[in-house]
């Protein structure tokens, strides 16, 4: 965690970084108390690995449930068009994100920014605003319902296994998504009529909640 926090920022990370920081600062002045909530991303990572096992073996039996043959995985040609759709739709998974926060935004699109972390090899989407909680969690989540779930159960009931292996896929590349809104769903505000906005981290995983 400590390295992803010293990693070298481009211009644009030092920039947006200044900014979010400045906004902090002003939060803390008005009387809000702030909390860190951002993860590490090698742990995201290795996370998603250890899950990816019961995940994959549970879509697996349901494909066999429903079609009465095993989800094989596609022949060479069509593995080659799993891979290239893969990588549009990595791509379109942060567009997705910036999308659907940018609804709940003042200046909407506006308000949203992608990079990507060489050092990682991640593309990312950030907002540049903080937004309520619900609004957060919708747009963390977006991504992994549309491009994991939604394919994964049309595979099973088409008995397609490129649209299977397709959503599967999908579905554990949002695994750092769904390690964010865990933590903000365990996170516990101090009281019921306690204001909580939560503000998108411009270089890290995760964000950082405002409660006042």
């Amino acid at each position: 965690m400590q390295q992803e926090k010293n990693r070298k920022l481009s211009e644009k990370e030092q920039r947006r970084l200044a900014a979010f920081e400045a906004t902090c600062e002003q939060y803390l002045q008005q009387g809000y108390k702030k909390t860190d909530l951002t993860i590490g991303i090698v742990r995201a990572n290795l996370v998603t690995l250890l899950i990816a096992i019961p995940v994959v073996a549970l879509g697996v039996l349901l494909f066999m449930w429903k079609n009465s043959t095993a989800a094989h995985f596609p022949d060479p040609q069509r593995a080659i068009l799993l891979l290239v759709l893969i990588v549009v739709l990595i791509v379109v998974h942060e567009l997705i994100h910036g999308i659907t926060w940018s609804l709940f935004t003042e200046r909407h699109f506006k308000d949203i920014e992608f990079g990507f972390m060489k050092e990682y090899f991640t593309p990312y989407c950030t907002c540049l605003v903080p937004l309520s909680k619900k609004h957060y969690i919708l747009g963390a989540l977006m991504p992994g319902i549309l491009l994991g779930v939604v394919p994964t159960a049309l595979g099973i009931l088409l008995g397609s296994p490129l649209l299977f292996w397709t959503g599967i896929v999908m579905l554990l590349s949002a695994g750092g998504d769904i390690m964010i809104v865990m933590k903000l769903l365990a996170f516990k505000k101090q009281n019921e009529s306690t204001e909580v906005l939560i503000y998108d981290h411009p270089t890290q995983a995760g964000s950082v909640i405002f409660e006042k």
